[in-house]
């Protein structure tokens, strides 16, 4: 899994793919469409879809004369799974603080 995070979070260190696969959660695109709000080439833009898919974030199909793009949620949810973790350790922390605020309040009303 370790691999596949690495491709993962590379495709998504550029906000440019992160952009694209914001608009594909709305639904499948054509990199025509895709490219619409951005500055740049349909052609750079396919590069960037490429890039996506190489990481499994997208997957392309046809139809009719179109090829269009769709987005993968395996490699978000590996990347949710690796932040799981992470997140429980916040949550305990917070949690601790949480209660010693609360202790700390406490005491200070008693005196």
């Amino acid at each position: 899994m370790t691999v596949s995070l690495d491709h993962t979070f590379a495709a998504l260190a550029d906000p440019t793919r992160r952009a694209i696969l914001a608009r594909l959660l709305d639904g499948e695109a054509s990199v025509a469409e895709l490219a619409q709000p951005f500055a740049l080439t349909v052609r750079a833009v396919s590069k960037h879809v490429g890039v996506l898919e190489q990481a499994g974030l997208v997957t392309r199909s046809r139809a009719a004369q179109k090829r269009l793009s769709r987005i993968e949620i395996k490699p978000l949810r590996d990347i949710d799974r690796w932040l799981a973790d992470y997140r429980r350790l916040w949550e305990e922390r917070f949690d601790r603080m949480e209660d010693l605020l609360r202790r700390e309040q406490a005491e200070g009303m008693g005196e």
